[in-house]
């Protein structure tokens, strides 16, 4: 190094840096980022996660809204539309939802769906049927028509006019109802009784006959080509529309759509159609929905505290403690999972409900998983230097468990429970679909028993299963990717990998 250029240096040539100012550290610029700042900034990086949060909102938000605008409730049920196809008079304008289906008919069973749009054209001022509208009209099953001349054909059919008419028993206070219903409205809802027809013909109770048919069923016309209806008339040719059966009702034919406005106040139109019984599904998923996570959010809650604190005492404590609370552990894990719930169910459903005592066989050995985890990360931190020195400033066991070490297993805990979630919900519908538990009433039903109804049907209304079966899915696949993309976030060195 060269030192000749500093030999002439006097003390001029220097001078103090800052000499009026102090020195501080700068202030940070940035806001601090927390342990959960952290974790929700990575859980954003996760795209999955993020479309699978968003669809477990919007799943819960389906669940809690239907009920509060739906025209249907749970006690709703009405057997003459089950197992109807959807229908909703919005989508239908764009094909979907429309309440139609293709049915390949012969010629005799096309006269009987065209018979019913005549006889719904019914008019009580002039006793007769428009012929004209046999396949327009208005309330007639069939919507459109290909090769209707050949002997058989292949017809659009509206699954909830196809129904056409029903014989009723109402009291006299219904019928008068009715009466002046059709007086108010305008609306047709009586039509003429029919006479008996031999039974070795067509179905006697089918009030979808009311016109004349030969041996073999098929229509009988005039020379016009119309049909000649059977309607059954007084002495003076008047068309009788009731019958009275005893002092207090009447038996009555009505065209049961317009029946179905007069009792309801709308028409019949259901979103994802109707189960074996003719209760909305859209309701009943909703509720199902909102059993199977309340459920499956209780169970989690439950194993969380129970698991957290056992798994608390059994890491901090160790030794003999940890020895004979394992035992316990092995205990209960060797209790299969069936029979604690078919056994809960028997015996305690009768004292607590089957709710509770579903809740219960899931808690039993529920909460084994979380204190397992969370004995594991007390053994791993119990021993930190951080831990050591709060002890040696005087912290008790207490305050060195819950304020100290606890924090550091939240993340774990966080998302063991998550992942509770999706396994309660399985489960239960398991249990529900094996028949093992019956969650089905008027006032509540599981997504696992909506899948069991919908077996039965499974091969002829297959929609009456699947929309059941695509929200288990949903949230099944859902809550998992959210379970690991809580594990990833909370987890950053173990992204991608199982605890």
């Amino acid at each position: 190094m060269n030192t000749d250029q500093f030999e002439n240096l006097t003390a001029e040539d220097f001078r103090f840096a800052q000499r009026s100012d102090k020195i501080r550290d700068k202030k940070p610029e940035t806001k601090p980022v927390g342990y959960f700042r952290d974790a929700w900034r990575r859980f954003k990086k996760n795209k999955a996660s993020i479309v699978a949060l968003c669809i477990i909102v919007f799943l819960i938000l389906f669940a809690l809204i239907v009920p509060l605008f739906s025209q249907y409730d749970m006690s709703f049920s009405d057997p003459v539309y089950r197992n109807k196809i959807p229908k909703n008079s919005v989508l239908s304008h764009i094909g979907i939802a429309t309440g139609v289906y293709k049915k390949d008919l012969n010629k005799r069973a096309f006269e009987y769906y065209a018979g019913i749009g005549i006889g719904a054209s019914y008019d009580k001022e002039t006793d007769t049927e428009d012929n004209a509208q046999a396949v327009g009209a208005e309330y007639s099953a069939i919507r459109s028509v290909k090769g209707e001349n050949f002997d058989r054909t292949v017809t659009d059919v509206d699954a909830y006019l196809e129904i056409g008419f029903r014989y009723l028993s109402v009291t006299q206070q219904e019928y008068d109802a009715i009466v002046e219903y059709e007086k108010t409205s305008g609306e047709q809802v009586l039509y003429p009784m029919v006479d008996i027809y031999d039974p070795s013909v067509v179905d006697a109770e089918d009030a979808n006959y009311w016109f004349k048919v030969s041996e073999n069923g098929r229509v009988i016309t005039d020379a016009q080509g119309n049909y000649e209806d059977l309607y059954m008339r007084d002495s003076d040719g008047n068309v009788i529309y009731a019958i009275s059966r005893d002092v207090s009702g009447k038996m009555v034919r009505v065209l049961y759509y317009k029946y179905f406005v007069f009792k309801n106040g709308f028409e019949p139109e259901f979103l994802f159609g109707t189960n074996s019984v003719g209760q909305d599904i859209v309701v009943r998923l909703a509720s199902g929905i909102r059993l199977s996570l309340l459920l499956a959010f209780g169970v989690s809650v439950i194993n969380l505290l129970i698991g957290a604190i056992y798994g608390t005492i059994e890491g901090y404590y160790g030794g003999t403690t940890d020895l004979i609370m394992e035992r316990v552990v092995d205990i209960l894990a060797g209790l299969p999972f069936i029979v604690v719930a078919t056994l809960f169910q028997m015996h305690l459903a009768k004292y607590a409900g089957i709710v509770s005592a579903l809740l219960f066989a899931f808690v039993l050995t529920g909460w084994i998983g979380t204190s397992r985890r969370v004995r594991t990360q007390f053994y791993r931190f119990k021993g930190q230097e951080y831990v050591l020195a709060a002890r040696t400033l005087g912290a008790g066991n207490f305050r060195l468990m819950f304020k100290h070490i606890f924090p550091n297993t939240l993340g774990t805990i966080i998302t063991s429970s998550v992942l509770v979630i999706p396994s309660v919900i399985f489960s239960e519908s398991m249990l529900s679909y094996l028949g093992i538990v019956n969650l089905t009433g008027t006032t509540m039903t599981s997504i696992g028993a909506m899948l069991s109804d919908g077996q039965a049907v499974l091969a002829s209304f297959p929609h009456v299963i699947f929309f059941p079966a695509l929200v288990i899915s949903l949230l099944m696949i859902s809550f998992n990717l959210f379970g690991n993309g809580l594990r990833d976030a909370f987890n950053p060195s173990l992204r991608g990998v199982g605890d």
